[in-house]
This record gives C-alpha cells, sequence and structure tokens, in this order.
C-alpha cells in the first residue's frame, strides 16, 4: 500500500535567496551521497524556466534489500518550474533505477511566506510504493521511514548553502512541522511519476500544453 509524506519547512531567507540556492545545493556536508548532478533541458517560456536534471544518487541498503537491489546507485529526474513574478518554484524528482522495487516521487513548492515575511515555505510531498508482490507494505514503511529521515539532513544541508552564500544573513533556527493535507500545496508543475500525476492532472497539463 502506497505512504504519503507531507511536511512544511520555513527557511529563514527570503524566496530569491532560496530560489538562487537551490542550485547550488550541492555539493553540501549532507549530499556526500550526491554522486553527480547534470542539466538535460533548461528553457525559458512565458517568464518561467524550465529545467529538467538527471543526478546520480548512492545510499546505503540494509541486509535484506539486497535480494532486490544490486548496486547501492540510482538515477534520479529532477524536473522544476520558476515563476519570479509570482515568486514560487516548484520542484518534481522521482527515481528512475528500482522503481519497482520502490518508487519514490517527491514535490517540493517554495513560496513566500505569508506569516513571516522575509523567510521562504518549502511544502514538501512525498508518494512512495512498491511492486514488489508480498513485500510491499513492508517496503513502504521502510521507505517512509528513511525519507522522514533524510528530510531533515536535507534542509541541513541546503541551509548550510544559504549560509554560505548570505554569511551576513540575520540566522534563526528553521521551523519544521508535519503537516496533514496536500490540499494545502500552491503548486503549478508537472508530477514526474504516474502515480502523482493522477493525484495532480491540472499541474501536469500546465507544463505539457501541447499534449492536451
Amino acid at each position: 500500500m502506497p505512504k504519503f509524506f507531507s511536511d512544511t519547512i520555513i527557511f529563514n531567507y527570503n524566496w530569491d535567496q532560496v530560489a538562487q540556492g537551490f542550485w547550488k545545493r550541492y555539493p553540501n556536508p549532507n549530499s556526500k551521497h550526491v554522486l553527480t548532478e547534470d542539466t538535460v533541458h533548461r528553457e525559458v517560456k512565458s517568464g518561467k524556466l524550465f529545467t529538467k536534471r538527471l543526478l546520480s544518487k548512492t545510499n546505503s541498503i540494509p541486509k535484506w534489500a539486497e535480494r532486490f537491489v544490486t548496486t547501492k546507485q540510482v538515477n534520479i529526474v529532477e524536473e522544476s518550474i520558476v515563476d519570479p513574478k509570482r515568486k514560487l518554484l516548484v520542484t518534481y524528482t522521482r527515481n528512475l533505477g528500482y522503481a519497482k522495487v520502490m518508487s519514490i516521487t517527491e514535490k517540493v513548492v517554495y513560496i513566500e511566506s505569508e506569516e513571516h515575511p522575509g523567510k521562504t515555505v518549502a511544502i514538501r510531498s512525498a508518494w512512495i510504493d512498491s511492486q514488489v508482490r508480498g513485500f510491499s507494505r513492508a517496503i513502504c514503511a521502510f521507505g517512509y521511514e528513511r525519507f522522514k529521515k533524510n528530510c531533515m539532513k536535507m534542509v541541513g544541508g541546503f541551509n548550510h548553502v544559504l549560509s554560505t552564500l548570505y554569511p551576513h544573513h540575520n540566522i534563526l533556527p528553521s521551523t519544521h512541522s508535519t503537516i496533514t493535507a496536500a490540499a494545502k500545496l500552491k503548486d503549478a508543475a508537472k508530477n514526474a511519476s504516474e502515480l502523482a500525476k493522477s493525484k495532480a492532472a491540472p499541474i501536469y497539463a500546465s507544463l505539457h500544453p501541447n499534449q492536451s
């Protein structure tokens, strides 16, 4: 049974700083598992920046997973849309390798904070699924817990990059909390996974108007 994860982060930097820092978040002390990153497509349409990147990552796997996975390295596709006029950055990532064993589709929406001027809200959602018969529930549960744990590492790594880029910025601890409803997301981007597409068809259509 698929698992759904959702949380929200408040970065103590304005949206322009976060949007610029997004492209420089690797390497950082928490990203040793990220091996490579390559931009495979980029274009500007209607004042918005559309980008597709390919990342390769590695991760430790538990002993029981070795029967399903033969290598620790996996390729990740990352698609994003930046709308500077609306101050909106939306990203989608999904794994290309071992998707039948465990697929993770992640969506992050970066917007200006209405409650905290000068700060940026990052709303994260993830769909975790497995097609391994007899083991899907256990694999999804494992993937959920690992993803939840890794989120804190990702936030720490991104904050490190931001503090390096803006060393004179007045830093306060970032706020992290869990949200329960995907309806709170303010999105305008394509879901790069079939699972997420079914949950966000209007977003997919907005990035592929020629296919509608």
